[in-house]
């Protein structure tokens, strides 16, 4: 059977600390490497882990360099052939969520991931997954680090987390290992966690950043598709699904349509190359 880390990396945020900390100890599964980095919290969160210490493998807190210098300081202190990342705030699904998962984790496959539940103060939502992952799902989405367990070989062979970034670094990751170098994966048709979706990658005011990363990781890596990567942002854009969604509405789409007309007999004309389109 192979031998599993869970890593969790927080900073001051003992409320999540304590959530997480107890999904872990409950597992009924118990044979795994749990690694705690603390980013020299002033909350309580070190002495909750002094607390619990003796049921940690490995922790540390000290000042880091952001959330994605924390994860790869967990990484490299691990020694599981996997991990999966159970940050401050996230849970597992269940008490049973190892004891179903850690058996089928083997040689066959370098990452395997399933469904999660996105939970902020005022929803909860189950985000499931495709069973085939392409670059045309990694345009507009991500396999999510809580729910998939991941060889720690991968890193080294590869490269680790992008400490330049603050949002999109495992997703670069996980598109670059799987359309590019095609490692072998599988979908778990089950959930696995409950992810606090109360984080920066979830608030409005940093989707720039976050389109910005992914597009400094398509250059470097996709250049080929980086005008198709544009084209997407912008059907994928608030505006764009406002318009589709008026189009459902027969009386407002007619409205627009007119609307539209007003504006286009001001307009210089089409170029012919243009009509054709």
């Amino acid at each position: 059977m192979a031998k599993l880390s869970i890593i969790t990396i927080n900073y001051n945020n003992i409320k999540g600390l304590e959530k997480t900390l107890e999904s872990v100890f409950n597992q009924v599964f118990k044979e795994f490497e749990f690694v705690v980095i603390d980013g020299g919290s002033t909350d309580g969160s070190k002495e909750l882990l002094l607390e619990y210490k003796d049921k940690i493998t490995y922790w540390v807190s000290e000042k880091d360099n952001g959330v994605f210098h924390a994860m790869n300081k967990g990484i490299k202190v691990a020694t599981g052939d996997f991990v999966i990342f159970m940050n401050g705030g996230d849970t597992f699904y269940s008490e049973t969520t190892l004891s179903e998962v850690v058996p089928e984790l083997n040689y066959q496959f370098d990452v395997y991931y399933g469904n999660n539940y996105k939970e902020s103060a005022n929803s909860k939502r189950l985000k499931t997954y495709p069973e085939k992952l392409n670059f045309s799902f990694f345009y507009t989405s991500s396999i999510n680090h809580q729910s998939t367990f991941i060889r720690k070989s991968l890193f080294e062979e590869h490269f680790y987390y992008n400490e330049e970034y603050k949002i999109a670094s495992d997703w670069e990751f996980f598109t670059y290992i799987i359309c590019y170098k095609n490692v072998p994966y599988k979908y778990l048709k089950k959930t696995i966690s409950v992810y606090d979706f109360n984080g920066i990658s979830s608030k409005p005011e940093f989707a720039d950043v976050f389109q910005k990363e992914k597009l400094q990781s398509i250059q470097k890596y996709f250049p080929a598709f980086v005008n198709d990567y544009k084209d997407v942002n912008e059907l994928n854009s608030k505006r764009f699904l406002q318009f589709q969604f008026i189009k459902k509405h027969k009386i407002a789409w007619r409205i627009l349509k007119i609307f539209l007309s007003l504006i286009l007999l001001f307009l210089p004309k089409l170029s012919k190359d243009i009509e054709r389109e």
